[in-house]
């Protein structure tokens, strides 16, 4: 068709439109892929979140558990105590049962030696009582018992705090019978809650594998979380630096357009003014009028070279008719 170009003559700027509609297509599929890599980073963090709620929450169950488990070890360590106590004041017990006083340069036991005071204190009394003797010899012995008394009581709060059972030290034989009886018990309630304590820390145990496989579990969503998210980083610096590139064609597109709308706007005024005629423009008719009086074919007064032959010749054609309706019309017999 006339006015449209031929299919095989390309607009001038055919290249660079091709160039841009390749270098947006790129971007358009490099953003598709962050945004992609985006989701994807956020899911990872979402499930960062939720196994870090777990894991709070088995931590407090953690300590619970800890709490309990030390409960345990506390008492486990108090019948282990109450035992050591009572076998180290019945070994006392026994030594004095020997009869024995501890080899020389020994220290004796505050136990051992407060049981021989309350004995020799009990046996002085009691002789005191029941026997007979002179002013010098009681005083003498009531001097002895004051000064055991008084070392008794030095020794007592040593004593108390070592003595577990109270038992009568003047029958050793039903005191220590006490005391084995007391050490059996204390022994056996250990080893119960030694068991206990074996049951609780397995429990806990298997508890803190559990708190360091979802501690593991977060560090890993974390971990492709943040993976993700550089990867969007990267591509959208190439993004970036590939808009770059995209500016700078759609300013030369733009530049050329506007370079081809200058154009056709002044070439439109040219034609336009061209066009026009000397009743629509003073300097048209001024241009007709200079041409024709530089051609001769128009003079001074509005007459042209050849208007008196056209007049002659069209003069002669109004005589005639002149005549003609001086004749009057022709009648009809």
């Amino acid at each position: 068709m006339r006015g449209m170009p031929k299919d095989d003559e390309k607009s001038p700027d055919a290249e660079l439109r091709e160039e841009l509609s390749s270098m947006e297509a790129r971007v358009r599929k490099m953003r598709d892929n962050r945004n992609n890599l985006r989701d994807q980073g956020k899911a990872m963090a979402q499930k960062r979140n939720a196994v870090q709620d777990q894991y709070k929450e088995h931590r407090e169950k953690l300590d619970l558990m800890k709490a309990e488990l030390d409960a345990i070890h506390a008492e486990r360590n108090a019948h282990r105590a109450k035992r050591d106590a009572i076998n180290a004041q019945l070994r006392d017990l026994f030594a004095q049962a020997r009869g024995r006083r501890g080899e020389k340069g020994e220290k004796k036991s505050a136990t051992a030696e407060y049981a021989q005071l309350v004995s020799q204190i009990n046996n002085l009394e009691e002789q005191f009582q029941t026997t007979s003797s002179s002013t010098k010899k009681e005083k003498e012995t009531m001097e002895r018992i004051k000064r055991m008394k008084r070392r008794a009581g030095e020794l007592e709060p040593e004593v108390a705090k070592f003595e577990m059972v109270a038992v009568d030290l003047s029958n050793l034989d039903e005191a220590i019978a006490t005391l084995k009886a007391e050490s059996d018990e204390a022994h056996n309630l250990f080893v119960e809650t030694l068991k206990r304590a074996d049951e609780k820390w397995a429990e806990y145990k298997e508890g803190l594998d559990h708190r360091d496989f979802l501690k593991s579990e977060g560090d890993r969503h974390h971990n492709e979380s943040v993976e993700f998210h550089e990867k969007a980083n990267g591509i959208h610096a190439k993004i970036d630096e590939l808009m770059i590139n995209v500016n700078k064609v759609r300013d030369q597109l733009n530049m050329a357009r506007q370079e081809r709308e200058s154009w056709m706007t002044d070439h439109n005024k040219a034609v336009k003014a061209e066009m026009k005629t000397g009743a629509e423009s003073d300097e048209v008719a001024d241009r007709l009028v200079e041409s024709l009086l530089s051609d001769g074919e128009l003079v001074f007064g509005g007459v042209g070279r050849d208007d008196a032959v056209n007049k002659a010749r069209r003069g002669g054609g109004s005589s005639k008719k002149k005549n003609m309706r001086r004749m009057g019309p022709i009648r009809r017999r």
